[in-house]
């Protein structure tokens, strides 16, 4: 049976993806980020303490309030060592495995249709900022091919919050149902409707671009 289209009841000004997840693969957790790295995981005293003071560098880095040197300096004193400043930083760069098969190519075919809007955004750092443009690493095509770049680390907030949702929307002038979003995190969708979005989850552990692919048929944009 074909596929149902969905009759829009605004047209789609702007196609927005989250990187991670979506655009590009990365690592499900420390032990993956490890082997990526060639790195061995190493048994160390966890804390609820040094758990609580991770998240909050997390958030820090992700939120642009610290980089990512202050970042790994901070991880090797909170572990006493067990991990180096540099090897913080190899598992760090590590954490994104490369691109989607096929996600260039729908960004491309996006590209072509100058009426509709091509962006992302994504909750990031500076780090893996730069390792996806190029300073810092090989550039991605997909990401590169992006033509309205927002991260998190740029403005000051990171999905869930609102806020960051609003301020895509002064960026890219343009609002609720005339956005269509795609995102892996269910909470980063949630957001995404409660705002008017047209908003679809992506299945990380299988390809996206078929699943992406589908839902711009469905809305017609593709």
């Amino acid at each position: 049976m074909p596929e149902q289209q969905i009759k829009p009841d605004t047209e789609i000004k702007v196609v927005c993806f989250d990187l991670g997840g979506v655009v590009v693969r990365i690592c499900d957790g420390w032990e993956q980020g490890c082997a990526a790295a060639g790195l061995d995981v190493r048994e160390g005293k966890i804390t609820p303490d040094s758990i609580d003071a991770k998240s909050k560098l997390v958030y820090d880095l992700t939120t642009g309030a610290i980089d990512g040197e202050a970042f790994f300096a901070a991880l090797t004193e909170g572990v006493n060592g067990l991990y180096s400043h540099e090897e913080f930083e190899r598992v760090h760069r590590a954490w994104i495995l490369g691109e989607y098969e096929g996600v260039a190519t729908i960004i491309g075919a996006l590209r072509d249709h100058p009426e509709c809007a091509v962006a992302c955004l994504s909750n990031t750092n500076n780090v893996h900022w730069d390792q996806m443009l190029g300073p810092g690493g090989d550039p991605y095509p997909a990401v590169l091919a992006l033509e309205h770049k927002h991260a998190s680390h740029l403005l000051g907030v990171a999905k869930p919050d609102e806020s960051i949702y609003r301020a895509f929307e002064r960026e890219m002038n343009a609002s609720g149902s005339e956005i269509l979003f795609f995102d892996d995190k269910q909470e980063n969708i949630d957001t995404a409707q409660s705002i008017g979005w047209s908003a679809v989850r992506i299945d990380p552990t299988i390809e996206t671009a078929p699943q992406i692919g589908s839902a711009l048929t469905a809305h017609m944009v593709l």
